[in-house]
């Protein structure tokens, strides 16, 4: 009997052992921790992230993950900074999440120049695809192209023809404001103007007071988070929409409609990558995380961070776990593998690191047709993903030009 406790000792001490031994990954959620952006990814992101390595248990694939955050305070040179400490000294293999494109950008060049790997869920431009495309990036959730596409090309098809932007005066409100105008030309309508708000600003009157004397069918706020929240609020209070005008949000979340209250954000058209009430699965996955996340339901940024992070494991256990320390073959690896994943289906990872998937054009119930808190969605339409996003001829993506060489 003491030689099989002893036995048990020695064999629970050798399993710690070799648990010990596995090799670490470890991966940064980087974001808006408490600002502007902290309620589309911020806090709830690390929890997704958490919650993928839950349910992934890397240790049964042969390693182990462990994340860390921080935040970036939606500034260029902090993110920047971040990362490069990240990779230099802390050993970090990945980024994940990063909203506010500008510092996206930054990230994504630090990344290739580090040869790491960074998993986009919440940044919205389509240059991380495009211009700016790397071998170490993957784009996850949305972008700008296909946001554009979705809610632009089903209000022409409404007849509501002549449009106004009210754009985030920095990378990404630029990007999707030049996304859905081109939209809007190529399906006949017309730009009537535009204005470009302060990142950030508090009151959006002057600048809804020009796009209410234009005339315009249609009022396009080309912002998101805190901006979109006080736009469609102070909109609200003008009476842009009891006028006859259009007001459609480009981008919003479902934390902004959480925030706004079903009274003044019923009618908003919006394309969503992501509805947690869309099926059993992403049903199961929303309440699970309202569970560890104060009761509030996922957006579709933090459903992306978990299934990136998913489909990022599933590379590292395919591939030699030294290989894996190479971040543009994890990301070739996450390329040459269908994604598969309860939140956003069946899918894949093109060359330009674009990840495909269906997309949501959903319109706000009103209070009368809402039954819980956020039940807030009905799904006007599916977008295919490979009608969803940006066709790949279409692409300015370096990397295409690369391989169509060789």
């Amino acid at each position: 009997m003491r030689l099989g406790l002893i036995a048990a000792i020695l064999l629970g001490g050798m399993t710690s052992a070799m648990a010990e031994e596995l090799p670490v990954f470890r991966i940064g959620v980087l974001n808006d921790q408490s600002g502007l952006y902290a309620d589309i990814a911020g806090p709830g992101a690390v929890v997704a992230a958490n919650m993928a390595v839950k349910d992934f248990q890397p240790e049964k694939h042969g390693f182990k993950v462990e994340v860390v955050a921080a935040d970036h305070q939606n500034k260029p040179d902090i993110g920047s900074g971040i990362v490069r400490r990240w990779y230099d000294i802390e050993h970090v293999d990945a980024v994940v999440d990063v909203p506010t494109s500008s510092v996206a950008l930054a990230v994504a060049e630090i990344t290739r120049e580090k040869n790491k790997v960074f998993l986009v869920a919440s940044a919205g431009t389509s240059d991380l695809t495009g211009k700016a495309c790397t071998p170490n990036t993957v784009h996850w959730t949305y972008d700008t192209w296909a946001l554009a596409n979705g809610t632009a090309r089903a209000m022409i098809n409404q007849g509501q023809k002549s449009w106004y932007f009210l754009t985030a005066d920095y990378a990404f409100g630029h990007a999707l404001e030049r996304d859905a105008a081109e939209v809007v030309k190529a399906n006949g309508g017309e730009v009537v103007g535009h204005t470009l708000a302060p990142f950030q600003t508090q009151d959006f009157s002057s600048f809804l007071l020009q796009a209410q004397g234009s005339g315009a069918q249609v009022i396009a706020l080309a912002n998101s988070g805190g901006d979109t929240i006080n736009s469609v609020k102070q909109a609200s209070e003008f009476g842009i929409t009891t006028g006859g005008q259009k007001l459609v949000s480009l981008l919003s979340f479902i934390s902004d409609i959480h925030a706004l209250g079903l009274d003044i954000a019923q009618g908003l058209m919006l394309t969503t990558a992501f509805y947690w009430d869309l099926n059993d699965g992403t049903r199961a996955f929303g309440k699970a995380f309202a569970a560890q996340n104060d009761g509030k339901f996922p957006t579709m940024n933090q459903a992306g961070t978990y299934a990136s992070m998913l489909h990022w494991m599933k590379a590292i256990a395919a591939m030699d776990k030294e290989k894996a320390r190479d971040g543009a073959a994890v990301v070739a690896q996450m390329k040459s593998m269908p994604t598969e994943d309860a939140l956003f289906g069946k899918g894949s990872i093109r060359e330009d690191g674009r990840t495909i998937h269906d997309m949501y054009l959903v319109q706000v119930k009103s209070p009368a047709e809402s039954k819980a808190p956020y039940d807030y969605y009905k799904v006007v339409a599916t977008i295919p993903g490979d009608e969803a996003f940006r066709p790949l001829d279409q692409s300015p993506c370096p990397l295409l030009k690369k391989a169509s060489s060789q």
